[in-house]
């Protein structure tokens, strides 16, 4: 008998003659048994419950295929493949007969051709994924022209089509994008990718950078609403949630496609207006009194406590508290080993450590504060809700800083959020990371509830998928590996758009597409290539260099004495000490050997010329 939580009700008494509805659905699990005469086998959950699937005469089956990869069937040898262990997807229709439901299957999904084979494991599996979603993008927002970020536009439909007249070009979006081409620039040495970001880099400082003389900052506009040929700045946001304010994160995600290009060519410029945005943090953003960095500013008197920027007055939040180490501040330091950002990188996580974990109330940690760390529970839409991404997003930043800090405060609340999250944020069922829960369980209620629906997004499954990963890379623990699999196995069979390209936005919660609104696009105020391709690179270093041994190359391409001493940092990520080590360097595909192997820096040969760096990074 096949249980469900429908089913359950079934058995319990509930709903008895009421239940005579037929529906789809996905099952994610391992297969338990197979009886070929009978032509049915088990498949158990992830949390271990137990479900019968029923082939039909024409039930299909197919591999899980990469972005850019043919479809690769697999029907003919389903009853050769369904062997015990096996993760697989099942997708089909419930019947209701005899007071239970039985499962038919239309269709299987296999991870991978071999038994234990993960298919996303594999060396270039990520690398790939990556070029795919640069080569969409580059495509929608340029077509086969010159790149010239004028023509870029914010929204993107789902086949690529760009937005036509009387648009906004959005700041965040624009430096979104241009950290997608960086990270792919880094991983392939695809000259056309490290252009977009270059391009994109010098369009964001040229004309959404703002740099004010008397108070020596630079902060950076919303937007520029685009009439025509006229130009019109937006200083403050436009979006809903902070209209008329300038919030942290418009400022923080400003850097991000900026710094990664930076932690290619050493562009001095980029590290100037690094400097002067900090300023603007520490200056402006930073509350000298009780820590942290308050989530808005008025856009008059730069005053966080002012009354004209309402509801947001003298808040704090995951964002403008958290959010600086993996959009920017983490690449800053690798880039620069500068001591000052090495400290600001420390005190974010400090703060969160101290502030965050409330877990006597709720297994999801408190994101919004007021002046004096009281917690916020009435703002706006998240009210008393826990994001599920912003939880596992904490999760994997702590666990990258414990490599360079290993502080037990750093590993317990990561272990933490990693314990708790399956078990209110993940679906066991049909796989993948829901969006946005309530913090507390009404009483009565044995779960907590989606705050509005039970759709998962792609970036959502990003935080799933790197909290895992990373931890399992770090802390080794086989639990973590599981998760990671079970997370990119759900992404991976069901986010990638084989049709248009890219990545979809949301899906249900058995896998299918939504395609509605806003979430129907590409591109939007939410969406421009950084979760996707953020995704891909952490994957790539994660799986290759710390989980599975496997060495990579990474490419860079500095300008001459733009890095200080002429010393090229090439560490992809913050690793614990001792993990990887340089085997390999080329300067325009010749060998060179003036580098050091165990600290990860090249030291550039003195030219007027930009050269091509390649480096090969391996595991220990």
């Amino acid at each position: 008998m096949t249980q469900t939580s429908v089913n359950v009700d079934v058995q319990q008494g509930r709903h008895v003659n009421t239940i005579s509805f037929t529906f789809s659905d996905s099952i994610a699990g391992y297969v338990t048994n197979f009886d070929e005469a009978g032509r049915t086998f088990g498949l158990r959950t992830s949390d271990g419950r137990q479900f019968e699937v029923k082939l039909k005469g024409n039930t299909y089956a197919y591999v899980m295929r990469n972005l850019g990869e043919p479809y690769l069937d697999a029907t003919g040898s389903v009853f050769s493949m369904l062997t015990e262990d096996r993760f697989i997807y099942a997708y089909g229709v419930y019947y209701p007969e005899g007071g239970a439901f039985t499962f038919e299957a239309q269709f299987l999904v296999f991870v991978g051709r071999k038994p234990d084979e993960f298919r996303f494991e594999t060396q270039n599996w990520w690398v790939e994924q990556l070029r795919q979603i640069a080569k969409f993008y580059r495509k929608a927002q340029f077509g086969t022209d010159e790149i010239d970020f004028k023509n870029y536009r914010t929204i993107i439909n789902l086949s690529g089509e760009r937005q036509r007249d009387n648009y906004v070009q959005e700041t965040d979006t624009i430096s979104r994008l241009v950290y997608g081409y960086a990270s792919a620039y880094l991983l392939t040495g695809d000259e056309e990718f490290l252009e977009i970001a270059e391009k994109g880099t010098k369009y964001l400082r040229d004309h959404m950078r703002f740099y004010d003389r008397d108070e020596n900052i630079a902060y950076w506009y919303h937007g520029i609403n685009v009439q025509g040929e006229r130009e019109k700045k937006l200083f403050t946001s436009e979006f809903s949630d902070d209209y008329d304010a300038i919030p942290a994160y418009e400022q923080i995600y400003a850097l991000a496609g900026p710094i990664q290009t930076y932690r290619v060519n050493g562009d001095p410029r980029i590290l100037k207006d690094a400097e002067l945005t900090i300023d603007l943090f520490d200056r402006f953003f930073l509350d000298k009194e009780k820590g942290g960095y308050f989530s808005h500013l008025d856009p008059i008197t730069l005053d966080p406590q002012s009354d004209a920027i309402g509801e947001n007055k003298g808040k704090k939040n995951w964002n403008s508290v958290g959010d600086h180490a993996p959009a920017y501040l983490i690449n800053l330091v690798l880039a620069t080993g500068d001591e000052r950002y090495t400290k600001m990188l420390e005190s974010t996580f400090d703060t969160i450590a101290k502030y965050f974990p409330n877990y006597e109330e709720s297994p999801f940690v408190q994101e919004k504060f007021l002046t004096d760390w009281s917690h916020d529970r009435t703002h706006m839409w998240q009210q008393n809700r826990g994001v599920v991404g912003h939880n596992l997003k904490i999760a994997w930043n702590l666990t990258r800083m414990y490599g360079m800090a290993p502080k037990p405060e750093y590993e317990a609340l990561a272990r933490r959020i990693a314990s708790e999250m399956p078990k209110v944020g993940m679906d066991t069922q049909h796989g993948g990371w829901y969006d946005v829960m309530e913090r507390m369980r009404d009483e009565g209620n044995e779960r907590h509830r989606f705050a509005f629906h039970d759709r998962k997004a792609w970036w959502q499954q990003e935080q799933g998928i790197l909290a895992y990963l990373i931890m399992k890379g770090v802390f080794g623990d086989d639990e973590y590996l599981k998760l990671a699999r079970e997370s990119q196995s759900f992404y991976n069979a069901w986010f990638l758009d084989h049709d248009d390209g890219a990545v979809y936005f949301n899906t249900f919660a058995n896998g299918m597409p939504y395609l509605l609104g806003t979430e129907r696009f590409k591109g939007s105020h939410s969406m421009s290539m950084y979760h996707s391709s953020e995704l891909c690179y952490l994957s790539a270093i994660y799986n290759n260099l710390l989980i599975f041994s496997k060495p990579m190359d990474f490419y860079f391409k500095p300008i001459p004495g733009g890095f200080k001493d002429n010393i090229l940092r090439v560490s992809p990520d913050i690793l614990p000490p001792g993990t990887i080590r340089i085997t390999a360097v080329e300067i325009d595909g010749v060998p060179y050997e003036n580098f050091d192997a165990q600290a990860l820096t090249v030291t550039l040969p003195q030219t007027e010329e930009r050269v091509k760096v390649k480096v090969t990074i391996t595991p220990r």
